[in-house]
């Protein structure tokens, strides 16, 4: 990996986390987001939901950590930041699917499983130096045996 490579993974990175703490603080008001959108999950998608959302949170926490090693010059955490980053974008949508209770839940479903397990594997990598590491890849491992339950 190149350091111009890096430094777009750094800046999509940066980005996402911007965008996800400028929508949480623009919606955050205390009640229940999928029904303020007009829809309840039941059951079986609210678990799905919560999963994905905590793939988000930790995420987020991997990916901060990821670039303060960038900036001190470590490039090792290069391929896990480019995975928790296309993993974040994809449980992102599987949340608000699960709790709108799309159709197509089941067909997002096995991509989410799938970059959830690509995700988990890049993060197993590092999780005995990096408990962000070790957090993202336990979230991902949840979310992607919850995925199974939505398409088999």
């Amino acid at each position: 990996m190149d350091r111009r490579e890096l430094l777009g993974i750094a800046a999509a990175g940066a980005s996402l986390l911007a965008a996800g703490a400028a929508a949480a603080d623009e919606h955050d008001h205390g009640h229940d987001h999928a029904a303020h959108m007009g829809h309840s999950p039941d059951g079986a998608n609210a678990r799905l939901a919560e999963l994905a959302r905590a793939c988000v949170t930790t995420a987020g926490a991997c990916l901060s950590h990821c670039l303060q090693a960038f900036a001190a010059g470590d490039t090792s955490l290069g391929s896990c930041a480019r995975s928790v980053y296309q993993m974040s974008a994809v449980c992102e949508a599987l949340a608000r699917l699960a709790a709108a209770g799309s159709e197509r839940l089941a067909d997002f479903s096995r991509v989410a499983n799938a970059v959830c397990l690509d995700c988990e594997k890049e993060c197993r990598k590092h999780q005995d130096e990096h408990a962000e590491c070790k957090a993202c890849a336990e979230s991902c491992a949840a979310c992607a045996e919850e995925c199974k339950k939505h398409f088999t």
